[in-house]
């Protein structure tokens, strides 16, 4: 599948942003609840787009970005130029070998704590030096800011209803005998969290984010959009495809925070249940068709008909009976899993793909470079934009186009009398000129 990634750097960073507030903007909160959220999420550390250093945001912007999503969505997150654009301040080396000092004998104190007392002991002047200056010098100097330990308190906690919040995860399974070789088996899952059922489940050799998009298209057509996706911080979940493709569908997509298992508890006993129940027992298997049907079977006529014990007795399919979903219809889908990519266009009108040749009947195209709108969903054929016009490409068959059988060029009217060898032939022959101009 096409990388499904950001236009551009503006929509990367707003894409970031939606994403930091995106759970605040999907709740509903009782007077002073949302402040105490803010307050929380200020204290957290981002990795905003295209930085190495991850910053943290005070209450005042984050409630800004908050409401300026509620009212405009993703597009009202772009940043703007800035007013003050132009070459940065540079540091004397007297300053620099000061705030190096300073970091080394005190790593957890921040930047803006730093400056602040610099500036009230008469060590610097006020303004002399800006955050993001010293940011980047700790940066180049590899002296990021030590981690205070601070006491945290787990809670038992659990999604509002069914379909609210999903898992996903992946599962990695005894390895397949195929013929002479063997092949790696990665189970691809996705859980709802209130009522524990397993709404999508999957057996790959691989794990990549191609996979994941696939099961989760699946799952949205077969039982609706969630409102929330909740995952771990692997490759396969932290591309901009599914994250992009999230935002579009108004689907917060939530990542735990690294070298916290614990947090994804449901999910890895889930994994625990899959594993003493199906995978330890597969015996020889050669196909993931043969892995596949078990893995149903499994979920079907017992997982989801047993009684849980955090459901208080009930099954998961008895609780997500009640569930209700915001159905998702193709033409959304499509236009929120179509990307954008550039190809030459060869001589004979075809291009490629991800693997597959396209035909384009438009011939004063051949050797023009054009864009092509891919739908990842893959409901609708690629479509040429060119010269803000249309063009839909068809698949390439070549035996078809072998036989057949191109009409004659239609004759042309009388053309203007042309010929140069006859002309010379003329004079060699000493013959006068065949078309002599008319004479008054």
């Amino acid at each position: 599948m096409h990388s499904l990634v950001p236009r551009d750097h503006a929509e990367a960073v707003a894409l970031f942003r939606a994403t930091v507030i995106g759970a605040l903007a999907r709740c509903e909160f009782d007077h002073g609840e949302l402040a105490v959220e803010i307050r929380k999420l200020a204290k957290r550390k981002f990795r905003a787009p295209g930085r190495r250093a991850t910053k943290q945001f005070g209450a005042s912007t984050l409630e800004r970005w908050l409401y300026a999503y509620r009212r405009g969505g993703i597009a009202a997150l772009h940043p703007s130029a800035r007013s003050d654009r132009g070459p940065a301040r540079e540091l004397t080396a007297e300053q620099r070998k000061l705030l190096l000092e300073i970091r080394r004998e005190h790593p957890g104190a921040s930047v803006s704590l730093i400056l602040r007392t610099l500036v009230l002991d008469g060590r610097l002047a006020k303004g002399a030096v800006s955050v993001s200056t010293v940011t980047r010098l700790y940066r180049d100097a590899k002296l990021p800011r030590g981690v205070r330990p601070s006491g945290h308190t787990r809670l038992r906690w659990q999604a509002e209803h069914p379909g609210a919040l999903w898992h996903g995860d992946v599962c990695h399974g005894p390895a397949l005998r195929i013929g002479a070789t063997t092949k790696p088996l990665r189970i691809h899952a996705l859980l709802d969290d209130a009522s524990r059922y397993v709404v999508a489940l999957e057996a790959h050799h691989t794990e990549r984010e191609d996979d994941m998009l696939g099961m989760f298209l699946a799952a949205l057509r077969r039982h609706g959009a969630p409102g929330a996706l909740y995952l771990d911080n692997g490759s396969t979940y932290r591309g901009d495809a599914l994250r992009l493709a999230c935002e579009r569908l108004g689907i917060t997509l939530i990542h735990a925070r690294p070298y916290d298992a614990p947090a994804r508890g449901k999910m890895e006993r889930f994994w625990r249940t899959l594993r003493e129940g199906c995978l330890d027992h597969l015996g020889t298997m050669t196909s993931l068709h043969d892995v596949q049907a078990r893995l149903l079977a499994f979920l079907d006529e017992h997982y989801h008909r047993s009684s849980h014990g955090s459901l208080f007795g009930k099954a998961p399919a008895e609780v997500w009976s009640g569930a209700t979903m915001r159905l998702v219809d193709e033409p959304t889908l499509g236009a929120a899993l179509t990307t954008q990519t550039r190809r030459r266009v060869r001589k004979d009108g075809t291009l490629d793909i991800d693997g597959k040749t396209w035909q384009l009947d438009e011939s004063f195209l051949a050797g023009a470079i054009v864009s092509v709108a891919v739908d990842l969903t893959g409901g609708e054929p690629p479509v040429v934009s060119y010269d803000d016009r249309r063009y839909v490409l068809r698949p390439v068959d070549a035996v078809a186009a072998g036989k057949t059988r191109r009409k004659p060029p239609a004759p042309t009217a009388a053309s203007v009398p042309f010929d140069p060898p006859g002309a010379l032939l003329d004079r060699l022959a000493g013959r006068p000129p065949r078309h002599r101009p008319e004479e008054d």
